[in-house]
C-alpha cells in the first residue's frame, strides 16, 4: 500500500541521533553512524522527529510500504516503561489519530497495562494547550486620526477553501501562516501582508493535513510563487507549518528560500 513514512537524507544525516527520541515508536535507530529507518511497520508518518532533526536530512515521502501496525509498535513502546507510552499515546491523540489511539489502549489492556493519563498538561506537554495570561504595561497613547491600513490583498485565506488556479497566485509573494500568528502579532498586516497574498491554517487542529500538502503542492507547480514567507507561534505543535510546506514543495519538486518567522505568545517575532 502506498503511505506517508519517513525517508533521510543519508548524505545530510551526521548521526547525531537527535531523532532518536522523538520517535517512541521505536522506527529510527543509529547504524553505523546514520540514522536509520529500520521498519515500515513501525514508522506512523506522522513526521513528530522531523522539527529534531538539525540537518534538515529527515522529509516525509509518499510511496508503498508495509501497513503501520499499532500492536507491533505497542510491544516496543511498553518496553521503554510508562513516560515512553505517555509520550506515545499523546502523540497520537494530538494527531486525531483515534483508531490507533484505540488499538494502544486496548493493547493496554488487554496487558494488564496502566494506561497513563496521557492528556495531563505537564511541563513537557504542549505548551500550546497551557493557560497563560499575558501580562502587559500599558501607557495610555496619544489621541491620534491616523488609522492603519489593511494589507489584505486576497480572499479566501483559509487554504481548505482556496483555488489553487486563483488568479491571484500568478507572480505571488506567499505568506503562508498559522491562524494564531495574525492575532499576536499586532503589526501583521503593516510588516507581513503588504503586497503580498496570504494562506493560513492550523496544523496542530486541521484534520486534513495530506489534502493541505497536495493543493500547496499543486500552488507551487502551476503558479509562478516569486517568494515564500513563513509564520508560525514559539508552541512546537506550530511548526507543522513547516513540515507541511516543506513536504509540498517536494512533492512539487521545487526548490525555494523560505523566510521563517517565530511568533512568541506576547507577540514579538523571535
Amino acid at each position: 500500500m502506498k503511505r506517508d513514512i519517513i525517508k533521510i537524507d543519508e548524505e545530510k544525516c551526521t548521526g547525531c541521533g537527535k531523532c532518536i527520541p522523538g520517535c517512541p515508536e521505536g522506527a529510527l535507530q543509529v547504524i553505523d553512524g546514520k540514522a536509520r529507518l529500520i521498519s515500515d511497520l513501525f514508522c506512523d508518518g506522522l513526521g513528530a522527529c522531523l522539527k529534531d532533526c538539525p540537518e534538515d536530512a529527515m522529509t516525509i515521502e509518499q510511496r508503498e510500504a508495509e501497513p503501520y501496525d499499532e500492536y507491533k509498535v505497542m510491544e516496543n513502546v511498553v518496553k521503554a516503561g510508562e513516560n515512553v507510552i505517555k509520550v506515545h499515546l499523546k502523540h497520537l491523540d494530538e494527531h486525531g489519530e483515534k483508531t490507533f489511539l484505540a488499538q494502544a489502549i486496548d493493547y493496554l489492556n488487554k496487558n494488564n497495562i496502566k494506561v497513563p493519563e496521557y492528556k495531563e498538561k505537564l511541563p513537557c506537554g504542549c505548551p500550546g494547550t497551557m493557560q497563560k495570561t499575558i501580562n502587559r504595561d500599558r501607557k495610555p497613547a496619544a489621541e491620534s486620526n491616523v488609522s492603519v491600513q489593511a494589507e489584505l490583498n486576497n480572499w479566501p485565506i483559509q487554504l481548505q477553501l482556496v483555488n489553487p488556479n486563483a488568479s491571484f497566485f500568478d507572480n505571488a509573494d506567499l505568506v503562508i501562516s498559522a491562524d494564531c500568528v495574525p492575532f499576536a502579532h499586532a503589526n501583521f498586516h503593516q510588516k507581513f501582508l503588504k503586497n503580498k497574498v496570504l494562506i493560513m491554517f492550523c496544523p496542530k487542529l486541521d484534520k486534513v493535513i495530506d489534502m493541505y500538502v497536495d493543493k500547496l503542492a499543486q500552488i507551487f507547480e502551476s503558479q509562478n510563487i516569486q517568494s515564500v514567507t513563513l509564520l508560525h507561534m514559539e508552541v512546537p505543535c506550530c511548526g507543522g507549518v513547516e513540515v507541511v510546506v516543506k513536504r509540498a514543495l517536494e512533492k512539487a519538486n521545487k526548490t525555494m528560500v523560505i523566510k521563517d518567522y517565530t511568533i512568541s505568545m506576547s507577540g514579538e517575532v523571535l
